[in-house]
């Protein structure tokens, strides 16, 4: 197929609550430059993608009110190639609008979805992968996703079964797994045939379509009642009224658990979702005592296995802590053990509601 028939949508409409100070609704995880490299993690992922698709066939899926900042961060882009939810309704709405917006550009499309806010380090080798998935969905009536190799028993991922036995570079799904506890975890690593589910999906517009036909009518029926307007300046009214009327629900329950015809590419790419300050602090160089520090005027004494960032001007001394997070921001201060961090999504709820 011709490449030109290749698209990818970036989706960039979540907030990154578990990143919080640093995170907010205001400016979610994706705009930041987390790994203090002077591009933001939505730029980072731009960069990758437009070497192997044309800048006008790369899509941003964000919320409205991220329309103006995302312009900022990729002013190369065409402003109709981003698209604003004016709710926040899941992955399965997301992925539906963004198959109905580029069926309107090219009904012979393959486009992949890919999150905004992961880390990649082995860049060409993720490349050859969405290359690969670009050409199996284009020839097969495939849904294809990217799996990460496990390096470890992690509780954090949700995780895909495959095929045994098989040496091909592209294997059958057998069920997708929500989250394990570490004994479960332990036992799929052990097994050798579950992958990570990174959320990097690659489907033609009709495999996507027919599957939503499918297995999750009602959201593909709501957003269709006018197919006409898409690709149309009249397409952002229609959806501010259609889309808040769609279910609430994420793709992988909406359609990868129901489908038969889901593959998966194994795929070694150093990948990281920056789902945590945990994460992150596995992610970045550390020091003798085995912690991060971002920032230029900290000092640590006696303190290990502790993740610190600040962007203060302010000298910051800490003496006798363990697995820790803090995080300094001009209007927040986390201080929080790193083992509980999977509270801070519900801590910063709960802050929510007191303001």
């Amino acid at each position: 197929m011709n490449t030109n028939h290749y698209y990818i949508a970036i989706m960039a409409g979540g907030v990154g609550s578990r990143f919080w100070p640093s995170s907010t609704e205001e400016n979610p995880k994706q705009f930041l430059d987390i790994l203090g490299v002077g591009r933001s993690l939505i730029q980072m992922t731009y960069d990758r993608v437009v070497k192997i698709v044309p800048k006008e066939n790369i899509l941003i899926v964000t919320n409205q009110r991220y329309k103006a900042i995302t312009q900022e961060h990729l002013p190369e882009l065409p402003e109709q190639n981003i698209l604003c939810e004016p709710s926040r309704n899941n992955t399965a709405p997301c992925v539906a609008y963004t198959a109905l917006n580029i069926e309107a550009r090219n009904r012979d499309a393959v486009f992949a979805i890919l999150p905004s806010d992961h880390v990649i380090i082995k860049e060409q080798a993720y490349l050859d992968n969405l290359q690969s998935a670009f050409s199996y969905a284009s020839t097969n009536d495939a849904i294809v996703t990217l799996g990460i190799q496990p390096t470890r028993p992690d509780t954090g991922y949700g995780y895909i079964e495959t095929t045994k036995g098989s040496e091909n570079q592209i294997l059958k799904v057998t069920s997708f797994k929500e989250k394990p506890d570490l004994e479960t975890a332990q036992k799929y690593l052990d097994l050798g045939n579950y992958l990570w589910n990174a959320g990097m999906f690659i489907w033609s517009i009709k495999t996507i379509l027919s599957s939503f036909n499918k297995n999750a009518p009602d959201i593909i029926s709501v957003l269709s009642r006018n197919k006409s307007k898409y690709g149309t300046a009249e397409e952002q009214e229609y959806i501010n009224d259609v889309y808040p009327q769609t279910e609430s629900i994420s793709v992988d329950y909406a359609i990868l658990e129901k489908a038969n015809n889901v593959f998966t590419i194994p795929a070694d790419i150093g990948w990281s979702d920056l789902g945590t300050w945990n994460s992150l602090h596995a992610f970045k160089e550390k020091d003798d005592n085995n912690n991060v520090v971002i920032g230029e005027k900290t000092h640590l004494v006696d303190t290990s296995n502790t993740i610190i960032r600040s962007d203060s001007k302010k000298t910051i001394v800490i003496k006798g802590l363990e697995n820790y997070i803090i995080v300094d921001e001009h209007n927040a201060l986390l201080i929080y053990p790193k083992n509980d961090e999977q509270e801070i999504k519900q801590v910063v709820k709960n802050l929510d509601k007191k303001s």
